[in-house]
């Protein structure tokens, strides 16, 4: 689209659509930004306890970046214009933008590297519970290490803030496939003439779960389409996507073959962690994106009513895509909106009332410089204080202090102040004292 002119001069009513946050995006008043805080606080300290640096990147991005040839639906929903001759759009994610990261200072970084983001991304696609046009989500990322252990230890870091969040063990699932052994399993059969056109056959059967079967053996097959398969070629690739088990997968996949081996260690090493109850095969993950290579994952609820909680997998050459060298990479992305509606609905979202310290109170103008010492000396202390704007009646202030939550309530009235004094009351328990005014 392209950039929108200048709004003029009119001063006419104003429609009320305007005054209402864009839909699928949200506003974040006091209270929303208090639970928003309090899981971000939850995100940088599991991140802090598995040894990840945070990073973040604009918002704002050139396009390019972002658009690749292989169908993917990340495309069609990317907020974009065109300004002053640049393609630029709103990032939909942020794990192309760390490639470039890397890419710019590949020769001075010492790998491997361990980042985390919280980005807000934004994608217009269709709106569903859990799903928004613009959220946040939790990204932890490793760059330079090729084994499974660096896969073993994100889907550990995910479980890790599931119980600092306070769900039950088995409140979430994470699913675990290999795009790799799906593609080795079919380069040997249905692809063995067409092997290029595997990601966007990844990109059509990870609409499954959205969907159904027929819909997605009629994208595998339409001529018309990227990937074109005989309708007997998608029906195989569909009884693949069925396995749920690994012993089953081993008697499709040849013996020797490196994925089957690389997910079973991946299993192996999960187990280590004590997660191995927290974990299921199953060969129908895939994800969306053409970049993914090899391991890829995503977390469900246990009755599977709300979308992905996380997800993502090993992008191997994502930056050679970029002109970088091939460099291994692994990670994922773990949504707000997602968590939240979970939270929610398992009554584990906690109660966050507003901090404060203490009010001051001048009774009238007359004692506003008596309180403006008061409160700049409770700040220096490193105290939350509020310092009572205007003449509001006492009442009033009383309870606007009791409904934010302060501890303390400092007043100063005409007596006080040619006393050298403010009195102070104890909200909790109703006690007052006497202290000097702060010169």
């Amino acid at each position: 689209m392209e950039a929108p002119s200048q709004p003029g001069c009119d001063t006419g009513p104003v429609s009320k659509e305007p005054l209402q946050a864009p839909r699928g995006t949200r506003d974040f008043y006091p209270e929303d930004l208090r639970l928003r805080n309090w899981l971000f606080e939850h995100f940088r300290a599991t991140a802090a306890l598995f040894g990840f640096e945070e990073i973040d990147a604009p918002v704002l991005e050139h396009a390019e970046l972002f658009i690749r040839k292989a169908g993917e639906e990340i495309v069609d929903q990317l907020y974009h214009f065109t300004l002053h001759d640049r393609h630029l759009a709103l990032r939909p994610e942020i794990t192309p933008q760390i490639a470039r990261m890397v890419a710019a200072r590949r020769g001075a970084l010492r790998l491997p590297l361990r980042w985390f983001s919280i980005p807000q991304c934004w994608r217009y696609e269709r709106m569903s519970r859990g799903r928004r046009r613009e959220h946040y989500q939790w990204n932890m990322d490793i760059w330079g290490e090729p084994g499974v252990a660096a896969e073993a230890e994100l889907i550990a870091s995910v479980f890790h803030l599931l119980d600092r969040l306070g769900l039950e063990r088995g409140d979430v699932m994470v699913r675990i496939n290999s795009r790799a052994l799906l593609e080795e399993t079919l380069r040997e059969t249905v692809l063995a003439k067409r092997p290029e056109v595997f990601p966007a056959l990844c990109i059509a059967i990870d609409k499954l779960g959205k969907i159904g079967e027929d819909a997605v053996v009629e994208l595998l097959r339409d001529p018309k389409g990227l990937v074109g398969l005989p309708v007997e070629d998608a029906r195989f690739v569909l009884s693949f996507l069925k396995l749920r088990d690994i012993a089953e997968a081993q008697k499709i996949a040849r013996a020797d073959s490196p994925a089957l081996a690389e997910i079973t260690r991946l299993f192996e090493l999960i187990d280590a962690y004590g997660h191995a109850d927290r974990i299921a095969f199953d060969a129908s993950i895939v994800r969306g994106l053409a970049y993914y290579t090899g391991i890829v994952f995503e977390a469900f609820d246990s009755g599977r009513e709300l979308r992905a909680v996380c997800g993502g997998g090993r992008y191997d050459h994502l930056l050679e895509t970029l002109g970088g060298p091939a460099t291994p990479a692994v990670g994922f992305g773990f949504g707000d909106s997602v968590i939240a509606e979970l939270l929610s609905e398992k009554k584990r979202l906690p109660e966050l009332p507003r901090s404060l310290d203490a009010v001051v109170y001048a009774f009238s103008e007359a004692e506003r410089a008596a309180a403006v010492r008061v409160a700049r000396a409770l700040r220096a202390d490193n105290r939350s204080v509020e310092l009572v704007l205007g003449e509001p009646r006492l009442k009033r202030v009383m309870a606007d202090a009791d409904r934010a939550g302060a501890r303390e309530i400092h007043l100063l009235g005409p007596d006080e102040v040619a006393r050298g004094e403010v009195l102070i009351r104890d909200l909790t328990s109703g006690e007052q004292r006497s202290e000097p005014i702060p010169e």
